[in-house]
């Protein structure tokens, strides 16, 4: 009887140490959480949201215009974004308008703070290559703005961002439970 006990108790802590291991390496190297530190996705995402950011989706399927995504900023601090352009984008803002290599897309997650500003200019006017001086997005590069344009430090600031420094896609919000979203 007592054997038998041991035995079990060795089998149930041989299933734990696994599914340790386990966890830690679907932590490490497929998803991570990531709490929102200020305003620059308002109203998309708030101070304090919780998220699940996929670690290794975008290293097979690429990047999409207006995917989320968490990056190094620098060596103390990661930024949350929506990826506005890929490399060999051509981006150009007119009347307050995105323009991807010449055609006109809709930002509807900008529509909250469309209708605030009296002046009409949210994003304002601008191509990418007044900002960096390069007229595409290079290879290895994306472009990166906040949703709440006018209080966002993005690459309009700071340029480009390497894609060796993005941690992953944002697929879920899942705190506070009441605003859980999966796409964004």
């Amino acid at each position: 009887m007592r054997e038998a006990i041991k035995k079990e108790s060795i089998e149930w802590l041989k299933a734990f140490g696994i599914g340790i291991i386990i966890f830690i390496i679907i932590r490490a190297f497929l998803f991570s959480n990531y709490v929102v530190d200020g305003e620059s996705m308002l109203p998309t995402l708030q101070d304090g949201n919780k998220l699940i950011v996929n670690k290794l989706g975008y290293r097979m399927t690429g990047f999409e215009h207006f995917d989320v995504i968490v990056f190094h900023a620098n060596e103390k601090e990661d930024y949350v974004k929506r990826v506005i352009g890929v490399p060999g984008d051509k981006i150009e803002y007119r009347d307050d308008q995105l323009y991807i290599n010449g055609n006109r897309y809709e930002e509807p997650f900008l529509n909250f703070y469309r209708n605030q500003v009296s002046s009409g200019r949210l994003t304002g006017n601008f191509t990418l290559e007044e900002l960096t001086g390069e007229k595409i997005v290079p290879k290895g590069k994306l472009f990166v703005l906040g949703d709440n344009r006018l209080g966002s430090w993005d690459s309009r600031h700071f340029g480009f961002i390497p894609i060796e420094d993005v941690v992953g896609k944002v697929n879920l919000r899942y705190w506070p439970f009441n605003e859980i979203q999966y796409s964004f």
